[in-house]
């Protein structure tokens, strides 16, 4: 079967294209064309009368099994086609594809451009149908500039100026293009954070955080600066046993991360400042500890910890991404059945890390992780001033023998 070939032509929002020779060549011998309304719009005068024009929308199997029955088609995408573009969904959906890319300067260049602001050093993240995760990795990061491809729904300018101010990242000021590459309605502005809550703005749009001043991101923080359960200083991790235990569970190669039991949330806020890259999925019984997690995550600048509420054996956890490691803060009396749950998730090489205050309690993790295959990889023992000495102990899969 012979390849279907794609031309993929980036364009900006300007009404009068002015395309290269080998561009207005391709276009002129061509019938099937594809693209989204706005692309339509923009170069409709420059088709060949007999055009057919394949419109690309969600879903995409539609389209791509469209594109299917075509031998050559020339696609319309906007800025650079391989900056989260969409020849790069071209090439994933139809891999044997032969395809040849013709860019044009993406939406963030143009924005520096106006700027005359240098962009070698700018951290770039995309929010364009995608969630939260990236950007507020970036944001805990504190890179000093961000670029971000924004979208007309969840993701805006008002949106993102909201969540940024919500977790304490008052630290930056907000430029905005709007319609980057029309002549006659481009925009550019300057906003602080506070004055652009609220605000509309023509899409589509791109902006740049431009950091005024560092923000403090510890590594350790005191148990005393966290709000507590009910005051209660001792249903918290200690931030020597925190930093312990996020050790052992070697997070900087996971991707996800469960912290079941979270009480006033600190494991999980203390994971999200120290590896932004994680999904961190937090589990607690008690109702009233998602108040004290959110309050928690907001006074640190830790966005993005997805909060579950409800009795852990009885949750149905297929709604949530697997997890590579757990941490087990609490159990309520079901240490066994926590531990057969995190046993089915947990990937060959995952890790289960629980600090055991008592001989009775490290005999229940023990007992657990031995019945579902797992052995005590390491057990260290800390005692921070005249708190009950801890063991902090992971757990991982016995090696199968090999056959």
């Amino acid at each position: 079967m012979e390849r279907i070939k794609f031309f993929i032509i980036g364009i900006d929002d300007n009404r009068e294209q002015h395309f290269s020779a080998e561009v207005a060549a391709i276009i002129a011998s061509h019938v099937h064309f594809s693209g989204g309304v706005r692309h339509y719009e923009i170069v409709k005068p420059y088709l060949p009368a007999n055009h057919h024009w394949l419109p690309v929308m969600v879903p995409l199997a539609p389209v791509v099994d469209c594109y299917r029955e075509h031998q050559s088609v020339v696609v319309f995408a906007s800025g650079d086609p391989l900056f989260f573009g969409f020849a790069n969904t071209i090439m994933r959906e139809l891999p044997d594809a032969e395809v040849q890319v013709f860019p044009s300067f993406n939406s963030l260049q143009l924005l520096a451009h106006r700027l005359l602001m240098p962009y070698h050093d700018m951290h770039i993240v995309s929010l364009t149908g995608r969630p939260w995760l990236r950007f507020d990795e970036a944001l805990i990061h504190g890179y000093e500039k961000i670029g971000v491809l924004t979208d007309n729904r969840e993701h805006t300018p008002s949106s993102i100026a909201e969540r940024m101010l919500d977790y304490g990242y008052n630290n930056y000021q907000m430029q905005v293009g709007e319609l980057l590459g029309n002549n006659q309605q481009e925009r550019v502005t300057t906003w602080r954070l506070t004055d652009v809550v609220g605000q509309s703005f023509a899409s589509p749009n791109c902006l740049v955080l431009s950091r005024t001043a560092p923000r403090s991101r510890p590594f350790g923080i005191p148990e005393s600066d966290f709000h507590l359960l009910d005051g209660r200083a001792r249903m918290i991790t200690k931030m020597p046993v925190r930093l312990l235990s996020l050790s052992l569970l070697n997070l900087r190669q996971r991707g996800v991360f469960w912290d079941v039991g979270f009480c006033t949330g600190s494991v999980s806020v203390e994971a999200r400042l120290q590896f932004p890259h994680l999904q961190i999925v937090a589990f607690e019984q008690r109702p009233e500890g998602e108040a004290l997690l959110r309050a928690n995550a907001q006074r640190f600048g830790a966005p993005g910890i997805e909060t579950v509420i409800g009795d852990f054996t009885e949750l149905d956890l297929s709604l949530y991404p697997k997890p590579h490691a757990a941490f087990i803060g609490g159990h309520g009396g079901k240490m066994h059945a926590m531990v057969a749950k995190l046993s089915l998730l947990l990937p060959n090489d995952g890790v289960i890390v629980f600090n055991s205050v008592s001989a009775e309690s490290r005999q229940l993790f023990t007992d657990a992780i031995a019945q579902q295959g797992f052995c005590l990889q390491q057990c260290i023992r800390m005692q921070i001033d005249d708190f009950n000495a801890i063991d902090v102990m992971s757990a991982v899969r016995q090696a199968q023998p090999i056959a």
